[in-house]
């Protein structure tokens, strides 16, 4: 069995995985989420909520995270090897600012979820170019907000936006579009907690780091694996 027969065998175990609900405790956690929620000031679910319209817009319609990449003749080993290699620098930056921001109290605290989120879009499109895709294309961008989505989503969510994702060339072209409240709702439901604590003087710093570099193996090993079975 060569490379990309062994990565691709993986994939598809992978794909299967999402299929299994949540564990339990992440699902009967909903409600105090939800008590967690209403407790978090709402100048904080406006920046959640118009930083992930902003990224959406961006993301679709401008040049900011089209970051040239030099991508040569590669096999689809060595380009896995150089997304994984991304990943870590990625990573690292989102640690390193989630600790700084979170040292820093309420004020810096809210400064990270725009930063956290654009370190994350950045790697997706620099990823995304390094296993081949063509980024210029608008269906493609549509086709990597689902991947974000996929990588921060509920069962429910998850389940319709894995069909998506693993069968992209069969959506029809009026389906393809994005869904950016159930984007945002799914992304800050993911985050909430963890901001919250983050906020909080004293350990702010420490779930900083933690948690973004988290988010970033999150989103690595959802991009990697839906790549897979696209490209493969």
């Amino acid at each position: 069995m060569n490379y990309e027969q062994k990565v691709k065998k993986e994939a598809v175990r992978w794909s299967r995985s999402l299929d299994k609900r949540s564990a339990l405790l992440q699902r009967t956690s909903k409600p105090f989420q939800q008590r967690i929620n209403n407790r978090i000031p709402g100048r904080i679910h406006k920046l959640m909520t118009e930083s992930v319209r902003s990224m959406i817009e961006a993301a679709l319609t401008t040049s900011e995270y089209l970051r040239p990449v030099a991508v040569e003749d590669w096999t689809w080993e060595e380009r896995e090897r150089k997304v994984k290699e991304l990943l870590k620098q990625y990573k690292r930056t989102a640690s390193l600012e989630g600790a700084g921001t979170g040292a820093g109290g309420i004020w810096l605290g809210l400064a990270d979820f725009p930063l956290l989120l654009s370190i994350q879009m950045k790697f997706l499109f620099d990823a995304a170019q390094v296993c081949g895709m063509n980024i210029h294309s608008y269906e493609n961008r549509v086709y990597l907000m689902h991947v974000f989505m996929l990588a921060y989503s509920s069962d429910e969510v998850r389940k319709q936006t894995k069909e998506k994702v693993m069968n992209w060339k069969d959506v029809p072209i009026e389906e393809k579009i994005v869904d950016w409240k159930t984007l945002q709702m799914e992304y800050r439901d993911t985050l909430d907690i963890v901001k919250l604590l983050q906020i909080v003087p004293g350990i702010g710093a420490v779930v900083g780091f933690v948690a973004n570099g988290r988010l970033l193996e999150q989103l690595g090993e959802t991009a990697l694996q839906s790549f897979r079975l696209r490209f493969l």
